[in-house]
């Protein structure tokens, strides 16, 4: 007797809950993620099985949402053998991460989207590495818009709040970057650090201060955005809205709360309500971090010291993007 492969058996219940109507055209289908906790396969295994149901034309990638449900009558684009490019793989694939997370990403899975062969694929992208590095690239193909204010400081928020569009957009891109300590020579993400550098040029700042700001800056930036990718996730596993979570951990919670062990936090918000947005945390945390550098530019008199300091080698913090990824 011949055993059923694993991924067969998933596209198999899936599509048995498609054709019964229990998945109605546009609803979400289980994610990668929650294939592997729910059957108990590898991620490998449960992209292949999507990538099954999207060869028959059940189910498609939709950008921010996820993988739903086709829509009954839709027609599958033709397999696009024809004029494969390494511009048209990049968009692809920033397409299904975007929508389903970097985990999701496979050079198979990209090939599969296509109609091709993985070999046909590498034909226009060395590797998985290269293709992460080269969507990363495209990401930050582009610059703030809109007149450029006045004063440093206004320009210095400005191209944060940038960095931090380009993580609302693509919560994925934060884990791929490690510019910190090792970072990658990017032409475009240089071109950011090198906006960056020019708002703080004229400042009676060293080049080590000015690295510093530049990369604190960024650091901060990113690690607020590491939740936006988390919640990204989340949302996939439980397909709950944080509200939701939220709504069903709260007797759990107010267990822990009423122990009276947390008096602090227990009533720090008796007297008004409170609800946690990203977007507003990072504006509070930018504004005291250029309150710090306002500060210490103030201390230093505002004048320019270039002539009293070395050469800076901004080619040694120039590239952002450094990447922690493996093929696959």
């Amino acid at each position: 007797m011949v055993l059923e492969p694993p991924y067969l058996r998933i596209a198999g219940d899936i599509r048995r809950r498609i054709a019964s109507g229990e998945l109605a055209p546009g609803a979400r289908v289980p994610s990668t993620r929650r294939i592997t906790q729910e059957w108990g396969v590898a991620m490998a295994t449960a992209t292949k099985a999507l990538a099954a149901l999207n060869r028959e034309g059940l189910v498609r990638a939709v950008p921010g949402v996820g993988t739903v449900v086709a829509d009954a009558g839709r027609e599958r684009p033709p397999a696009p053998h024809h004029g494969l490019t390494r511009d048209r793989v990049v968009r692809a694939a920033l397409a299904l991460v975007d929508a389903e997370g970097l985990a999701a990403l496979s050079m198979r899975r990209v090939a599969t989207d296509f109609g091709v062969s993985t070999m046909a694929l590498y034909r226009h992208v060395p590797s998985r590495s290269e293709l992460v590095r080269l969507m990363s690239e495209a990401v930050f193909d582009g610059e703030p818009q809109g007149p450029r204010p006045s004063g440093w400081r206004a320009r210095l928020e400005r191209e944060a709040r940038w960095l931090w569009g380009l993580y609302r957009r693509h919560p994925w891109l934060a884990r791929t970057m490690a510019g910190l300590t090792r970072p990658m020579a990017s032409p475009h993400a240089m071109r950011y650090t090198e906006r960056v550098l020019g708002t703080l040029k004229g400042l009676s700042l060293t080049p080590a201060q000015t690295i510093h700001i530049h990369l604190a800056l960024l650091g901060y930036a990113q690690g607020v955005a590491a939740a936006v990718e988390l919640e990204s996730q989340a949302r996939q596993d439980t397909g709950m809205t944080p509200e939701e979570w939220m709504a069903s951990n709260e007797p759990r919670m107010v267990t822990v709360q009423t122990a009276g062990a947390y008096p602090l936090l227990s009533t720090l918000f008796e007297q008004e309500e409170f609800e946690l947005e990203l977007d507003e945390l990072f504006a509070f945390g930018l504004a005291r971090m250029l309150d710090g550098v306002t500060a210490l530019v103030e201390r230093s008199g505002g004048q320019d010291r270039r002539g009293r300091s070395g050469p800076c080698d901004v080619s040694l913090f120039g590239g952002t993007l450094g990447h922690v990824v493996t093929d696959k």
